[in-house]
């Protein structure tokens, strides 16, 4: 059991000794830190990084040095790895900055659409059914843009608008298996992220209709706690490896960990 998505201090979680610690306490292997970041030129994107102080193109050097410091104290293998914010109008500064930044893998999540973060119920509730539509589906063609740019070795909670109340359920089975056929075709693989699994809603990405297409067309998954906080990567791993046994899934490590 290896835990390839957790964040820490260095975006919007907590002091990277703290979640090593909580990883041994729940008896995991390996340990990613997958920290927040986004570098598009676009003063939008600009506007977050101000906003939301998520830095790490600026202090990824000083986590690392900070992960090889821990390696020296824990048996767990640690990785120094991203989560980076996509669109199709950054790839050119995405794939630079990942080229020089030379991080253990990389993983490429869709948080918004139109400039709108999908998992504000807020921004929706007051639209129309064809205008939520609309957003599921721009969604997906960015999913998928997501994964056939291939600057990505792990794709973040696949169906992460399923967390938002007036978006839930309104996915189709054709656009999940769109994105299973980009799978298919790519070295990016999704994870199964419980990042909401343990709330009320009890979601895990993905939800059980696309993870089953996905399934169906042998895509392989890599798991994420998605952890901000030491208590819930123990608690969340220990729901992941329930998961894991209860549906019999064979896992794989990043791509770029095994080339």
């Amino acid at each position: 059991m290896q835990d390839f998505h957790v964040h820490s201090n260095y975006s919007d979680g907590s002091f990277l000794r703290g979640m090593v610690r909580a990883a041994e306490s729940a008896g995991l292997e390996g340990l990613g830190f997958a920290d927040h970041c986004n570098v598009g030129a676009r003063e939008h994107m600009a506007e977050m990084r101000r906003v939301y102080g998520f830095n790490l193109d600026l202090t990824y050097e000083r986590r690392r040095q900070a992960i090889d410091r821990l390696r020296a104290d824990t048996s767990l293998e640690l990785y120094d790895a991203v989560e980076m914010d996509y669109h199709p109008a950054d790839e050119t500064e995405i794939r630079s900055f990942l080229e020089s930044a030379d991080f253990d893998y990389a993983i490429g999540s869709v948080h918004e659409v139109d400039g709108t973060n999908v998992q504000v119920a807020s921004h929706f509730v007051d639209r129309s059914a064809a205008e939520r539509d609309r957003i599921v589906e721009s969604y997906y063609d960015r999913l998928v843009s997501l994964v056939e740019s291939e600057l990505f070795d792990v794709a973040a909670h696949v169906d992460l608008l399923e967390r938002t109340k007036p978006l839930r359920g309104r996915a189709t089975d054709a656009q999940y298996r769109r994105v299973a056929d980009a799978f298919e075709r790519s070295r990016t693989i999704p994870e199964i992220n419980a990042g909401r699994a343990l709330t009320d809603d009890e979601i895990v990405h993905p939800g059980t209709q696309f993870f089953e297409v996905l399934r169906d067309y042998d895509v392989p998954f890599t798991l994420g706690t998605d952890a901000h906080r030491p208590f819930e990567v123990e608690n969340r791993a220990g729901f992941l490896a329930e998961f894991v046994e209860r549906h019999d899934v064979d896992l794989v490590v990043p791509p770029a960990l095994e080339e």
